[in-house]
């Protein structure tokens, strides 16, 4: 597939000079500004899943009328946490 170019867009000159403050050996404003891009779309897009997910399971919870407390839900989360930690 062809690449294709986006806008330009106008930024102060301290967010210019931040952004290369913090570029790495060999790496381009460009790569940088790229990689930030692709990192705000996975995590946007992750975002809308688990939204998806919360709603569906929202839908879900008033269809078969089954709910479960919060205390129980995070005592369970402590334990899958505890036993991940054990492992590592």
């Amino acid at each position: 597939m062809k690449s294709a170019t986006l806008p330009s867009i106008r930024v102060e000159p301290d967010l210019r000079q931040a952004a290369e403050s913090v570029l790495c050996e060999g790496e381009t404003l460009s790569n940088f500004i790229e990689e930030s891009l692709r990192a705000g779309i996975m995590q946007r897009k992750a975002r809308q899943e688990f939204i998806s997910r919360g709603l569906a399971s929202r839908d879900e919870a008033r269809q078969t009328g089954e709910y479960y407390a919060a205390e129980l839900v995070h005592t369970e989360l402590r334990s899958m946490l505890a036993h991940a930690e054990e492992r590592s």
